[in-house]
């Protein structure tokens, strides 16, 4: 048998050539094949929040930036219509340094000569509407969390001296000791006695723009306690922290009213008080229906306090006193008091009747 030399292509599969691989620019010089563009909208980037730089240069901000203090910084967000958020006390305070205008086709954000306690998220949305319904585009809103980070106060700033933290078995807690600079390295400390808590990452965990996480905290927990931080410097100590359990669960108010004296007649004093015991930082709003309303004038006197009811468990006291003077027939009846909180309202009634005092419930 004779073999036949094998010439180029014979007996193989002849591929299709790529339309692109011999493209050729005029004078002869061929033309690298480009690959295809993504269709992926991360590709261009996640965040249309940007800082304005010198000479007309932008910046687009990640999950995080840091900033230097005194610094203008002014922001920009794309879109004819844009709402912004940013730290709650520039608003409270009705800030001077703060201005936000709506520019055209991006909104702006300028704050002049910052500071370490403008620590915070700084955020933008396109605002959508259609006729008088306006929402956030939940694809057109990005954030970004700045640091101001100052040497001399590694802590964010609090116009509190003395902050309350209230422990709730069901649910975490936060020690507010955030930071201005994300290196810093922090630690929690109770004061009495001395003693540091251990961050194990699960029951305990540190996030520098929340604080200390307290993931299910008990009432071993209890006491005054402070953050220590430590830089490049001489370490730094935060404010005090007075950690509170709470015993109340979250539910409508549990309501008790009373009348003194229990025996009224005709031109003496009574006061009928609506007691709820709740929890320490829920606020309750009270009202009031009696007899004689509203020709009759009486007093109402609101107060509240905080209790310890054995084995470190804190409960609010919160009261609302009706006061009649110089009682007369037409004062006798039913005194309906209705106590309300974020979760719901109760109803009460206490009866005050000549000679003597009806409760009901």
């Amino acid at each position: 048998m004779t073999l036949l030399p094998l010439c180029p292509g014979f007996g193989q599969d002849k591929r299709k050539k790529d339309s692109r691989e011999n493209r050729v620019r005029p004078g002869g010089k061929r033309v690298k094949p480009r690959p295809p563009k993504s269709k992926d909208p991360g590709a261009r980037g996640q965040s249309l929040l940007t800082q304005v730089l010198d000479k007309g240069r932008f910046l687009r901000l990640g999950n995080t930036t840091v900033l230097t203090p005194g610094r203008t910084v002014e922001l920009r967000c794309k879109g004819s219509n844009i709402d912004w958020v940013y730290p709650a006390y520039l608003q409270t305070y009705n800030d001077s340094r703060l201005s936000v205008n709506q520019i055209d086709k991006y909104g702006q954000l300028i704050l002049t000569a910052p500071s370490a306690a403008d620590t915070g998220l700084y955020s933008c949305g396109v605002i959508l509407c259609d006729g008088k319904e306006c929402s956030k585009d939940p694809d057109r809103s990005y954030s970004s969390y700045v640091y101001f980070t100052d040497k001399d106060n590694l802590f964010v700033p609090s116009p509190i001296h003395f902050e309350l933290v209230y422990l709730r078995p069901d649910r975490p807690a936060v020690v507010p000791c955030r930071v201005t600079d994300p290196q810093a390295r922090v630690s929690l400390h109770r004061e009495v006695p001395a003693q540091q808590i251990a961050t194990n990452g699960t029951a305990v965990t540190y996030d520098p723009a929340r604080g200390f996480v307290l993931e299910s905290p008990g009432p071993e927990l209890q006491g005054v306690f402070y953050c220590r931080a430590q830089s490049r410097a001489a370490p730094q100590i935060s404010t005090k922290y007075q950690l509170l359990y709470v015993e109340v669960p979250s539910g409508a108010p549990f309501v008790s009213v009373e009348t003194s004296p229990d025996v009224v007649m005709e031109g003496d004093s009574v006061n009928v008080t609506c007691t709820v015991l709740g929890e320490p930082e829920v606020n309750i709003d009270f009202n009031w229906i009696h007899p004689n309303q509203p020709a009759r004038r009486v007093q109402v006197h609101l107060s509240w306090r905080l209790v310890k009811r054995g084995l470190g468990h804190t409960t609010r006291v919160s009261q609302s006193v009706l006061s009649v003077k110089d009682v007369s027939s037409s004062d006798f009846g039913s005194y309906i008091c209705k106590a309300k909180n974020p979760y719901g309202e109760t109803v009460v009634a206490a009866s005050v009747t000549s000679g003597q005092t009806d409760h009901k419930l």
